[in-house]
């Protein structure tokens, strides 16, 4: 199947993986123009699903350009691109982090205050440590040709240096595992608040299990707190599994069935974040369906008087209702 230490690449894999790299350059760019056209939608956590989309752009476009070139050799593209995907990628991995620890404070901690002064280091960590790390290793040319061993066509950490999976650690696995262990914990926590503040809610008023737009939104808030982490992992799974198959030197790591696997994982980050915080929101998918003329098929847009886009959470209800449930739905609104 393979050259040496070289995974081949099918067309058909490319062609799999570059779609997908397009769904995902669309996807955030619709994020991108939900938030610059609706300014009630500006709240602190939408823009920090923003900063996320610039991450997510920046790996699809980046993985797009090596999928389709298929680099063989070190060449000034290939260092440039594997760079530029590599800061990316990392940055992705922060900022994803950053949202959980976000909704956390803010749900379960309930200070937006405290939230909100975290935003600088956000900023700080995500786009630094990044930088930083690729810098060095561009510096110390760690960055390169790396036989698609860990890759779908595009460079990473060169296959030839020495210290090659410390530099995978570094350069993005690292931060990949503290993810997986980070992400389902946060959000698990905040499922439990937002349980608890309803089972008590409940004890005493329970006329709010008659409405049913409230159970509605939460709902789908408790959906989307569910599936967060989950998308992430099954999409990263597959990178991870093949740079463990590495480790072990198996050769099922450049079995196409998981390449492409790993290829539409690495580079769907950007289509998932769309569909859960765009088309899966009810009132941005109205607002899009408007913008289209079919809002016949899409059902009344919420009143604004039901937003504040002071204090609304991405997919929250205002505080008025946030005060009756006793919790907020934090992504109907997403």
């Amino acid at each position: 199947m393979a050259n040496g230490t070289e995974t081949e690449l099918f067309v058909y894999e490319q062609v799999v993986v570059l779609c997908t790299c397009v769904l995902s350059v669309l996807g955030s760019t619709l994020i991108f123009l939900t938030f610059v056209l609706w300014s009630d939608l500006r709240t602190t956590p939408r823009r920090l699903l923003v900063y996320l989309s610039v991450s997510d752009w920046l790996s699809a476009v980046s993985y797009a350009y090596g999928v389709v070139k298929v680099f063989h050799s070190n060449s000034p593209d290939c260092v440039a691109q594997g760079a530029i995907s590599t800061f990316a990628n990392t940055s992705s991995f922060f900022w994803t982090v950053a949202i959980a620890v976000y909704l956390y404070v803010f749900i379960v901690k309930s200070s937006q205050r405290l939230a909100d002064s975290l935003v600088l280091s956000f900023h700080l960590v995500s786009w630094g440590v990044p930088l930083i790390i690729t810098a060095t290793a561009v510096g110390l040319k760690k960055i390169g040709y790396d036989a698609s061993e860990v890759s779908v066509g595009w460079c990473w950490v060169r296959i030839d240096a020495q210290d090659r999976i410390l530099w995978m650690l570094l350069t993005g696995k690292i931060w990949e595992f503290l993810a997986y262990l980070t992400l389902p914990v946060v959000y698990i926590l905040i499922k439990r608040h937002i349980h608890r503040a309803h089972a008590a809610l409940s004890e005493y008023r329970p006329i709010l299990a008659n409405r049913p737009a409230s159970q509605s939104f939460s709902s789908m808030a408790d959906v989307k707190l569910t599936l967060i982490p989950i998308i992430f992992i099954v999409l990263r799974i597959w990178s991870t599994v093949r740079f463990i198959l590495l480790l072990t030197d198996s050769p099922v790591r450049q079995n196409p069935l998981l390449v492409t696997l790993h290829g539409i994982g690495n580079t769907s980050q950007g289509a998932a974040n769309c569909i859960m915080f765009v088309l899966l929101t009810q009132p941005i998918r109205t607002r899009l369906c408007a913008a289209l003329c079919c809002t016949s098929k899409c059902g009344a847009e919420p009143s604004p008087s039901n937003r504040d886009p002071q204090t609304l959470l991405p997919g929250q209800d205002p505080p008025s209702k946030r005060e009756e449930d006793g919790t907020s739905t934090v992504y109907s609104n997403t």
